[in-house]
């Protein structure tokens, strides 16, 4: 049996959550920024970053501008929720899979429903991952950044819930994607093509080219990431050839 890595993020968003549930931070407080809150637990502020939106995905807190993590609720939120870390292959193929499909819809859904803030919004993004194609950090914080701001230009809450939930929880597997690609040159600069043909295709309002585009990204992000993903038609994400297994009278039974 498969032992599940336990990472920073997981512990100290356990650590957070039980000061939550237990009322070390009641209902309406203030969390302390995230440099209080790395300096506490010994760990980065990016670390931080990723716990307290896993800790907003659970329900538990809300981000104000201006103002910082705010405690809403000790009840963790129900509904959709991927359990723990993604921290292996097979998570990680399964959560692809997902994504796929789903991000895929909404890149054709949102050519067909972008508005001039939409483009606005991932055109800044795309000029900002320019200017920090070989800076990991900031790559990955405005590669998902790209990718939540495309959910939103559906003009669909719940894409835009659940795609930014899920890059969120994707961001150990961006930051190797991204980290692959600093060390394998040219490679910056393919992925950013990559995201520049997204956004092309969506500013022209072109739902299947949008739709191929993010297939092709995200496929070659599986391929970087060595991931055992079901071959698809890069254009139109349907199975290539794929694998049949066929019942014994044993399983139809």
């Amino acid at each position: 049996m498969a032992t599940r890595v336990t990472t920073l993020t997981d512990q100290v968003a356990e650590q957070l959550q039980d000061a939550i549930q237990t009322g070390v931070y009641g209902l309406g407080a203030k969390l302390p920024s995230g440099r209080e809150l790395s300096r506490m637990y010994g760990v980065s502020q990016a670390v931080i970053r990723e716990v307290t939106e896993r800790l907003r995905s659970r329900g538990l807190i809300d981000s104000r501008q201006g103002v910082g993590c705010i405690v809403k609720s000790r009840a963790l939120a129900s509904g959709f929720r991927i359990q723990g870390e993604v921290g292996n292959r097979a998570e990680l193929s399964s959560v692809f899979e997902l994504r796929l499909d789903i991000e895929s819809s909404a890149a054709a859904l949102a050519a067909m429903r972008r508005d001039a803030g939409d483009l606005d919004a991932l055109a800044r993004i795309l000029g900002r991952l320019e200017d920090n194609l070989y800076d990991l950090d900031a790559g990955v914080e405005l590669d998902i950044a790209f990718h939540t701001a495309l959910a939103g230009a559906t003009h669909n809450a719940h894409y835009g819930r659940l795609l930014g939930y899920l890059n969120q929880q994707l961001y150990q597997a961006v930051r190797a994607a991204r980290y692959n690609a600093l060390i394998q040159l040219p490679l910056p600069e393919v992925v950013q093509l990559e995201h520049q043909a997204i956004y092309e295709a969506i500013r022209a309002g072109d739902p299947e080219a949008a739709r191929a585009a993010v297939l092709e990204h995200l496929q070659e992000a599986a391929v970087h990431l060595q991931l055992d993903l079901l071959q698809r038609d890069r254009a139109t994400g349907t199975f290539v050839h794929p694998a049949r297994h066929v019942l014994s009278d044993t399983e139809v039974q």
